[in-house]
């Protein structure tokens, strides 16, 4: 995936976790959201990844790499990454 598609994904994965968010927001807790709560986990893990691949295409291509070599890590490798 190019630069383009990793930011569209992610923009996304933003509009969708904003969604939920919202949801979660104005329904009452309880068992029902427990799908959403996942979800919300999972849009939270790609994201990691996502950004995290596109920091490293952008290295890659700023030190004369080839970005399309950058792979996505795992999520627990990535999770919590503050950059």
């Amino acid at each position: 995936m190019d630069e383009q598609g990793i930011l569209h994904h992610i923009q996304s994965l933003v509009e969708e976790e904003r969604e939920l968010r919202e949801k979660a927001e104005a329904a009452p807790p309880g068992p029902a959201h427990a799908p959403d709560r996942a979800r919300l986990e999972r849009i939270e893990q790609d994201l990691d990844q996502s950004w995290d691949l596109l920091r490293q295409r952008r290295a890659k291509r700023q030190y004369g790499e080839n970005p399309n070599e950058a792979k996505p890590r795992p999520p627990k490798q990535v999770e919590g990454y503050t950059g």
